[in-house]
């Protein structure tokens, strides 16, 4: 008869051998990275607008001890006076719809222009042979240069202003979502097409998709270009818009018109801007990036 012995039962000690003593109690240690004084209690539009409102009191100062004349640059109090003025006889707001006109209907004709030929060149490399080399070197021409041959072709109406805008927009367009397209990682492509994506359900549901943030910063790119190009098309005989304004104030040497235009122009850029970082925080929530800290 066999009789078996169950294994002693092995302390991890030694025999005679002492437990070691505890060791030093671990405080938590806050990173510095997250530790940034009392500007870090101060919300975030409140420390955007310290660096404007610096500047505003330091063009006060100038104007008001006759350092900065009004001739040069009028003071921000004048600005304001004649911006009221351009608001209270309407002159402003009508100045404004029609260059927010302008500016979207240039705009929808470059992002056609531009996503359409993006989507022709990235998607097939016979669309690239065909469109690429001729967008590149359109692209370097400055259009701006193009103005007097759209007068020539277009006349002096809205159509060449509608088309610096569009040509504009097209080219920043077509290199951002050109380069998202072909940006997209390779090996999502062919995990893609080991699930049986065919080409258009590739196209769908991974080029697409990956392109787009190419796609949304080559939009905040358009709609700069879009405004750059709206003060040089209403320069060519234009009867209404906010360059109107501003070339009427230049004949009369009115810089506090003149900064409004400029202010309009800023202001109203930096709207489109929000708009489509919107945009981004709505259609990239599956892409989490860094915020900063």
């Amino acid at each position: 008869m066999t009789v078996s012995h169950a294994p002693p039962d092995i302390s991890p000690l030694s025999v005679g051998e002492e437990p070691a003593p505890p060791g030093p109690e671990l405080e938590p240690v806050e990173p510095r990275s997250t530790s940034r004084g009392w500007l870090g209690t101060v919300p975030r539009w409140l420390r955007r607008t310290v660096g404007p409102l610096l500047l505003l009191v330091l063009w006060q100062v100038l104007s008001a001890t006759g350092a900065l004349p009004p001739d040069v640059l009028a003071s921000p109090g004048t600005i304001a006076r004649a911006g009221g003025d351009l608001i209270a006889d309407g002159t402003l707001p009508g100045a404004m719809l029609t260059s927010l006109q302008r500016v979207a209907v240039g705009l929808v004709l470059g992002v056609v222009v531009g996503v359409t030929l993006a989507l022709a060149s990235g998607l097939s490399r016979l669309g690239e042979d065909l469109v690429d080399a001729s967008v590149q070197m359109l692209r370097t021409v400055p259009w701006v240069g193009l103005i007097p041959l759209f007068i020539i072709w277009l006349g002096i109406g809205e159509a060449p202003k509608v088309a610096l805008i569009a040509l504009g927009v097209a080219f920043h367009l077509y290199l951002n979502v050109y380069a998202g397209i072909r940006g997209v990682d390779a090996q999502l492509v062919e995990a893609g097409e080991a699930l049986g994506l065919g080409r258009w359900g590739l196209v769908r549901h991974v080029v697409l998709p990956g392109a787009l943030p190419g796609a949304m910063t080559g939009l905040r790119y358009s709609l700069a270009t879009a405004w750059l190009a709206l003060v040089f098309g209403e320069s060519i005989n234009a009867d209404a818009g906010i360059g109107f304004l501003m070339n009427q104030a230049r004949e009369f040497f009115r810089t506090d018109v003149i900064v409004v235009c400029l202010v309009v122009y800023a202001f109203l850029g930096l709207i489109a801007d929000a708009v489509v970082r919107l945009l981004e925080r709505l259609l990239l929530q599956w892409r989490p990036t860094f915020t900063g800290q």
